[in-house]
């Protein structure tokens, strides 16, 4: 059985409903908080279970049966939690009830000396895998669209995108690394260890997606900056904590830690991956 976490979440979603295309739904089971919210999954047939990563008492039940466990990483650390603990909670878990491999979905920037602090998250997780005795795959996924379609959203109604100096990013769809880590899955044992970067085909900065923007909605939007110090005052009194966190995606994209392209995704797709257009335009229904 193959048994995904986080199976409500945007990405997992998507996950799921591909994995049931590819194996028989009863082989498949999903892990999520609260398996009310699950429904739709339920109706595709696959075993959903109650798995919280906070509870870790909760998580052997959940991945009774598994033969794999896709872990999708935690976002604990925006709620003032502890990810790394949730992380190792669910592969100690894994390995309690047999599961033979791992896939995580980590990121193109993993590493510890990131300026982007889950980039850093992502490279311990990438450790306690190595040292957990289990095969295990890291999704290197590339950076998600929608958290560029997040940041422009004031963008799109005033026509003003201000940032600190930032970098080319190959923005990737959720669409395209849910299919992607889909199929991983039900190869079992594709790739062991990290993936190559599972991206797109382009390098955008936000001056990029201005004119992308201005080309969609058909109305100007230009890409102003501002100096570092000045992020915490332009979102309007951001604490310090998230200004610092947010800060650190533009120093690293800065860095060039998001921008290398990868041809894997599209191999894994047989298709092209989603372009940033399309990506706005749906998302602007233009």
């Amino acid at each position: 059985m193959i048994v995904v976490t986080g199976a409500t979440g945007e990405l997992g979603q998507i996950i799921v409903k591909q994995l049931a295309s590819r194996v028989a739904p009863e082989q498949i089971g999903v892990s999520v908080r609260d398996p009310a919210k699950a429904d739709d999954l339920a109706a595709l047939g696959v075993r959903v279970r109650r798995g919280d990563f906070s509870d870790a008492a909760s998580l052997p039940h959940a991945f009774e049966g598994a033969t794999q466990v896709l872990l999708v990483s935690s976002n604990a650390a925006a709620h003032g939690g502890d990810p790394l603990a949730q992380h190792a909670a669910a592969i100690d878990a894994a390995r309690a009830v047999g599961a033979t491999r791992i896939v995580y979905t980590s990121q193109i920037a993993a590493s510890p000396d990131s300026a982007f602090a889950p980039a850093r998250d992502h490279a311990a997780t990438e450790k306690m895998l190595a040292d957990s005795g289990l095969a295990w795959t890291a999704l290197r996924n590339g950076f998600y669209a929608s958290s560029a379609l997040g940041m422009m959203s004031w963008a799109f109604e005033s026509g003003v995108m201000a940032t600190p100096q930032d970098g080319k990013i190959v923005w990737t769809s959720h669409d395209d690394l849910g299919e992607a880590a889909a199929i991983i899955l039900a190869g079992g044992g594709q790739y062991d260890g990290p993936t190559p970067a599972l991206t797109g085909s382009q390098a955008l900065d936000f001056s990029d997606l201005a004119a992308l923007a201005s080309e969609v909605l058909g109305r100007p939007v230009r890409h102003e900056t501002y100096p570092d110090d000045q992020l915490a005052a332009n979102m309007g009194g951001l604490p310090a904590g998230a200004a610092k966190f947010l800060l650190g995606m533009y120093v690293a994209s800065r860095a060039g830690e998001f921008a290398p392209a990868d041809p894997t995704l599209e191999q894994l797709l047989g298709r092209p991956p989603i372009t940033m257009r399309e990506v706005m335009a749906r998302k602007l229904a233009v």
